[in-house]
């Protein structure tokens, strides 16, 4: 008798909804790698002529305790600082504000003023490494703040390295640390443009950011899209500044997810490439090719972490980074195992850059441009993903762009939905996470937890008042009055900026300057 087996799943779908093939049987046809539209990637050589920046993202605590992680990773052999700011600073509150209580130095480093930025770089050349720092709202301040130091150490703006995120659109999508209304956030980036072509050309202005879209619950494709639209936003409102689109385009740079889905992780980066060099030459007229060509930094899944069997992560983060990889990033973070749970060790950050060293050293996938190139199932997904979030990109072109979009409530509930049915298939065991609804275990798993505690507030309190005392108040106030005055013409604010982070003006007496004249934002 013939036995009849059953199948694993009722059907092969990804979380965007694509069908997955068994098999497929087509001849491909690919343009080489570094020319338009950049499918293949944004350099001809790619990794055989450098590999991707492993930039390990990293702060807590104080300055002090950061400054020494940071040089930690440089002796582990890190190529990239990427800073973690805790929420105070994100959103503009200096520590000793009574809204930053609880707050201080958990999920990030806690920066007042210069004085803390000083100590967090104390013993590292700005010129001999990059920095992306990842803070929005108030990333004109730390910008500036980090340019200060820079003129200390006499280092050569004009080859200073590094990314700001500086993507406030995706706050109001997914992630909530903005400050001011829409209108004027996007003003501020756009004097950040300007501003840096002039006096920072090799810095990256906008890290136009779908990793928080991701973590927030969408699917694939609409990370793609959701941030492609954020990115068609930016360069409108930067071409009607005033800018010419090849002036600023090529420091623009991206920031994505990489998932447990091998292969429609590796199609998704390779489609977004492909829609943004047709975007910036058919839409926006570039006539540069390094305006066409999307440069990103990818990190691990942190919502695909488990809390059980943390072990497991590592494995999960390693496929995720090959991914990454394999479709063509420019730099790269890995998550630590521990961190569904809590800060990562030193040890689990150790774990996480060798992961990236083993893939980059070991594996052999870095030594062929788009070594999946030309694969039946990873065309057929960088295709399927493409069509799909040109629809929904014309979507949201039809609601007026972007910031039309977000008034309508459209991405978030986009994702919100996406997320509700994830949930479900979870709970329903359609989609298996091992160790969390399959796989479970009784042992007792004992880690090592770190922690930051309540007294860093009470430090950088201290901090605080002796930088008062010590600085000059009166031209600090006299600062920020201009920082007012100019807030409300159309003046570029970030020489202002500089000249009253030089005087150790706070995070937020400079926020709360703006906050007088613009106003905060309120969530509908």
């Amino acid at each position: 008798m013939e036995k009849k087996f059953k199948s694993r799943k009722e059907e092969y779908k990804t979380d965007s909804g694509i069908e997955i093939p068994s098999y497929l049987n087509e001849p491909v046809k690919l343009e080489d790698p570094g020319e338009f539209p950049f499918l293949r990637g944004v350099h001809k050589s790619m990794y055989r002529s450098r590999f991707w920046t492993m930039r390990q993202y990293a702060g807590f605590a104080t300055a002090e305790e950061s400054n020494e992680r940071y040089k930690f990773l440089i002796q582990s052999g890190t190529t990239g600082l990427s800073v973690a700011f805790d929420l105070p600073t994100q959103i503009g509150y200096d520590s000793d504000d009574p809204m930053s209580e609880g707050e201080v130095g958990k999920a990030g480093v806690a920066i007042d003023s210069l004085e803390d930025m000083e100590t967090l770089f104390d013993g590292i050349t700005l010129a001999d490494i990059t920095t992306s720092m990842t803070i929005n709202s108030t990333a004109a301040i730390l910008l500036m703040m980090y340019v200060a130091i820079a003129k200390k150490q006499n280092a050569d703006l004009t080859k200073l390295s590094g990314t700001i995120q500086n993507d406030l659109l995706k706050e109001y999508i997914a992630r909530g640390t903005y400050i001011y209304p829409p209108s004027h956030s996007m003003r501020l980036i756009t004097d950040i443009f300007k501003w840096c072509s002039v006096n920072l050309p090799s810095w990256n202005t906008i890290s136009i950011s779908g990793y928080h879209i991701r973590e927030a619950g969408s699917s694939a494709v609409q990370e793609v899209a959701f941030t492609l639209s954020d990115g068609i936003e930016y360069v409108k409102s930067a071409i009607e500044s005033g800018l010419d689109v090849d002036e600023f385009a090529k420091r623009l740079s991206f920031f994505f997810n990489s998932h447990n889905n091998f292969i429609e992780e590796v199609a998704k980066f390779r489609a977004a490439r492909r829609i943004w060099a047709k975007i910036m030459k058919e839409r926006f007229n570039a006539k540069d090719e390094a305006s066409m060509k999307l440069r990103f930094h990818a990190q691990t899944g942190g919502s695909t972490l488990s809390d059980k069997q943390i072990d497991n992560n590592i494995v999960r983060v390693t496929i995720q980074a090959l991914a990454a990889v394999m479709g063509g990033c420019q730099s790269l973070h890995t998550n630590g195992k521990d961190e569904a749970i809590a800060l990562p060790t030193e040890q689990s950050v150790q774990t996480a850059l060798r992961t990236q060293q083993i893939i980059a050293y070991e594996s052999g996938v870095a030594d062929s441009v788009d070594p999946l190139g030309g694969s039946y199932m990873i065309e057929y997904f960088t295709d399927q993903i493409e069509a799909k979030a040109w629809e929904y990109i014309n979507k949201i072109d039809d609601m007026g762009g972007a910031s039309k979009a977000i008034e309508f409530n459209f991405q978030k509930s986009e994702i919100e939905n996406n997320s509700y049915h994830l949930q479900k298939d979870l709970e329903s065991k359609k989609i298996i996470e091992v160790g969390v609804n399959e796989f479970m275990t009784d042992l007792n798993e004992d880690h090592i937890i770190f922690k930051v505690d309540d007294s860093v507030r009470v430090r950088q309190m201290l901090k605080l008042n002796r930088l008062k005392e010590k600085r000059d108040n009166k031209k600090v106030n006299e600062l920020l009055t201009v920082i007012k005055e100019k807030s409300s013409k159309s003046e570029n604010l970030l020489p202002f900026i500089l000249a009253a982070v030089e005087s150790y003006a706070t995070v937020g007496e400079i926020s709360n300057a703006l906050r007088e004249v613009w106003g905060e934002y309120k969530a509908v």
